[in-house]
């Protein structure tokens, strides 16, 4: 069966295409700095055991546009790996918000794609982009199942004190406002792979995912029982452009003593703070390069980013009573190796401690970076929600 598999963010598109069961792409690519000037194409297939790759730039105003350039190398003469549309079985597309309406993957409906549009309020980077293309694939794969899998699902099995606000009652029986919690296919994916390779199914887990979205999850057993990110995906870390948490007086503050419209301080919150407000960057790769050159202002905002991660480690060591492992995931959890040393200071009364060297010795797969008294593993565990959206759309029953 292939199946292809969509990811998109809110300025990135991951996809792969499995012939599953197999677990191993077909292809795989990633769609990066989508609407910027140097938006590029990384396209990858194989041919046996030799990797190709293809890179294109440019000319990516736009989700819908990425989408389709990324359906034109699937089937391209020299990059393409299925000679027609209808090779493609099923479509798996990541859908960021569900509400309480999904709890499981979702064979894609009119109605399914209705309830996704009454959620764009609450996920304004990513619901709108997740809709486009689910409307780009119906018309390109027609003969397709559509799934979509809702990163909110994983969360599902927060307790109602993680997941209540302190709002009169009515707001939560009559409007559904409460904590949702997002990168759920990632946390989900990277904790199962934790207790594995723990060899402890019942392990208590912190997993930290780190891109331009970021969030964290506190994971019991394999089920998640807090998360840093809430009704939408703004609470929390500091992101790519997200401010993360903040005092909503200082909401109140831009609109009476500002004049900020609801739609500027949306934008503000969500498109213009985070890294970007910051530094004028989103991407922890240049502001790395600004801190090495000596910018100051690149420095304290890493110094922000560190210090927010280490907060949410105390406060879900504390609502796991315990705990067994760290996991650091996504594109800067994975790779910068800066963020995690910063990450990882002055938590020696819990009993993690990094080993630095490990910590800067390139590796793939799975591997351990924690020193060797430490109490607590610190794990690197390469995040693939692709994947696991694939083994959710292979399951659906027929």
């Amino acid at each position: 069966m292939n199946i292809l598999v969509i990811n998109a963010g809110s300025s990135s598109l991951k996809y792969q295409l499995f012939r599953m069961p197999s677990e191993k792409p077909a292809c795989t690519g990633l769609v990066e700095r989508i609407g910027q000037q140097d938006a590029f194409i990384r396209h990858k297939q194989w041919e046996g055991d030799v990797e190709k790759v293809t890179e294109r730039t440019g000319g990516l105003p736009d989700h819908y546009a990425s989408l389709h350039a990324v359906l034109a190398l699937l089937s391209a003469p020299g990059t393409g790996v299925i000679s027609s549309p209808e090779d493609i079985a099923v479509v798996g597309h990541r859908v960021v918000h569900g509400g309480e309406q999904f709890a499981e993957p979702a064979i894609i409906t009119p109605a399914v794609k209705e309830t996704i549009r009454t959620l764009f309020s609450l996920a304004p980077l990513h619901n709108p982009a997740n809709y486009t293309c689910i409307e780009v694939a119906e018309k390109t794969f027609p003969h397709a199942r559509q799934v979509a899998v809702f990163d909110t699902a994983f969360h599902q099995t927060m307790p109602p004190q993680a997941y209540r606000y302190a709002l009169p009652e009515a707001y939560y029986r009559e409007k559904r406002i409460r904590v949702y919690g997002f990168h759920g296919t990632s946390h989900k994916y990277v904790t199962q792979k934790a207790m594995a390779w723990l060899q402890k199914p019942d392990a208590r887990l912190i997993s930290i995912h780190l891109g331009n979205g970021c969030s964290m999850a506190a994971v019991d057993s394999g089920r998640s029982v807090d998360t840093s990110m809430g009704f939408g995906p703004l609470a929390g870390l500091i992101m790519g452009t997200r401010s993360g948490d903040i005092d909503p007086s200082v909401v109140f503050h831009l609109m009476e003593r500002e004049g900020k419209t609801e739609a500027e301080i949306s934008a503000l919150l969500n498109k213009q703070s985070g890294l970007l407000g910051l530094t004028g960057t989103n991407d922890m790769r240049d502001i790395r390069k600004a801190v090495r050159a000596g910018d100051a202002q690149a420095a304290l905002a890493c110094d922000l980013y560190a210090y927010r991660v280490r907060k949410y480690i105390g406060a879900y060591t504390a609502v796991l009573n315990g705990l067994d492992a760290i996991i650091f995931t996504a594109g800067v959890g994975e790779n910068d190796v800066d963020i995690r040393e910063s990450i990882c200071q002055n938590l020696d009364y819990l009993g993690i401690r990094l080993d630095l060297e490990k910590n800067r010795t390139a590796a793939s797969g799975i591997r351990a970076i924690h020193a060797g008294d430490s109490r607590v593993a610190v794990l690197v565990v390469p995040t693939n929600e692709e994947l696991e959206i694939a083994h959710q759309c292979y399951r659906l029953p027929d």
